[in-house]
């Protein structure tokens, strides 16, 4: 039977328990209490679990109440075990309140994905979960066909919540950490469009938004989004050697003053507008992704023209197919043309909005007197 007792052998003022463990042997330890009641406590939760655990029924669960118990008696606090699943739910539903709805719904969805990944695992206290959970979940979404950055993002959003947690002193360490980004081998392998293809583009386009979207993110080098959201006010019209698109990014938050194209600015004179309207008014506010996503509405305009790109990635478990030519091609197409025309680097990261070398290299295939002779090195479009 457990007993407690005081150590004659130093003049330690907390009291010791004496009991016996799951393998029967005597055990003495300091319940670092002056409270001889909840001493007793202590030795009798001890004695009780060594007693389950030679019987072979103790489990985790009986551990964490007989310990959140002992604090709750010692601090007059509960103690709650956080499991995975509680965890991320709440973490969850902490973004739905907070951010915008479309990022709310891809948190909500890497949340969900991770979850079921762990399966009964997600039933177990934070802690439990450790690098190999991760990679197994990060192997199985490639294995479906998720395209390198989206298996990236999802380990990024997970990796958030976890580092919160760490914060809060829920775990020790974060299990992502160490975890290396997946690479994406296929974008070496992206093509550009020739000004030739752009002409057949804009065509195809004649008479829609994306007849003038093509224009700008060829002449600009904009990514999709940007284009979209593109209003009158970006347009600086008072240059002293021209107009400029003058905006932040949404993907880098950084700020670009690109001097507008001869050719860009004659298609865009004629139906000048003022003040926040849009310069597409049908796909201001669209989503890139989607069935019926821009990204959608532009691998239909590609078909109309009749342009195909290379396979690069099958789509595999609903995932999309990945080609050598995209709306992000038009990207590539006006930093390389700036490149094989001997622009400097940094001029190019300059008007693209990379603000280091190494993400500028994705895209090269092959101050404001100089960004606009390299404005002056994109091919013309006459349509």
């Amino acid at each position: 039977m457990a007993s407690v007792y005081k150590d004659p052998r130093n003049r330690s003022k907390f009291w010791y328990v004496s009991f016996f463990d799951s393998a029967g042997v005597q055990r003495r330890r300091s319940t670092k209490t002056t409270d001889r009641t909840l001493a007793m406590r202590m030795a009798a939760d001890w004695e009780r679990l060594a007693k389950s655990g030679r019987a072979g029924s103790v489990v985790a669960a009986q551990v964490r109440k007989v310990v959140a118990e002992l604090v709750e008696q010692a601090t007059g606090e509960p103690l709650h075990f956080q499991t995975v699943a509680d965890y991320f739910t709440h973490w969850k539903t902490q973004w739905d309140a907070g951010k915008a709805k479309n990022t709310a719904i891809k948190y909500t969805q890497t949340v969900d994905s991770f979850l079921n990944a762990l399966g009964k695992r997600a039933t177990q206290p934070l802690g439990n979960i450790g690098p190999g959970d991760l990679e197994k979940w990060r192997d199985a979404l490639q294995k479906g066909g998720r395209t390198p950055a989206t298996v990236n993002f999802n380990l990024k959003v997970v990796s958030i919540a976890f580092q919160k947690a760490q914060k809060l002193g829920y775990i020790p360490v974060n299990p992502c950490h160490g975890l290396e980004a997946i690479r994406d081998d296929t974008e070496a392998e992206r093509d550009v469009f020739t000004p030739e293809q752009v002409k057949v583009l804009i065509e195809a386009g004649k008479g829609t938004d994306w007849e003038g979207a093509v224009f700008v993110a060829y002449f600009t080098g904009l990514r999709l989004g940007d284009v979209a959201t593109l209003t009158w006010a970006d347009v600086d019209t008072a240059g002293a050697q021209g107009w400029f698109l003058r905006r932040k990014t949404l993907k880098t938050r950084k700020e670009v003053a690109i001097p507008i194209h001869p050719s860009l600015r004659a298609f865009l004179e004629p139906w000048q507008g003022v003040g926040r309207a849009p310069l597409f008014r049908t796909l201001h506010g669209g989503k890139p992704g989607g069935n019926t996503g821009l990204s959608t509405q532009f691998k239909n305009l590609m078909e109309k023209a009749g342009i195909r790109g290379r396979v690069l990635r099958k789509g595999v478990g609903g995932a999309r197919q990945t080609t050598s030519l995209s709306f992000h091609s038009l990207r590539h197409s006006f930093t390389s043309a700036m490149a094989n025309a001997g622009v400097p680097e940094e001029v190019r990261m300059l008007l693209t909005g990379h603000s280091t070398r190494r993400a500028h290299k994705t895209y090269t295939h092959h101050e404001e007197a100089q960004v606009w002779a390299a404005i002056a090195t994109v091919p013309g479009v006459a349509v």
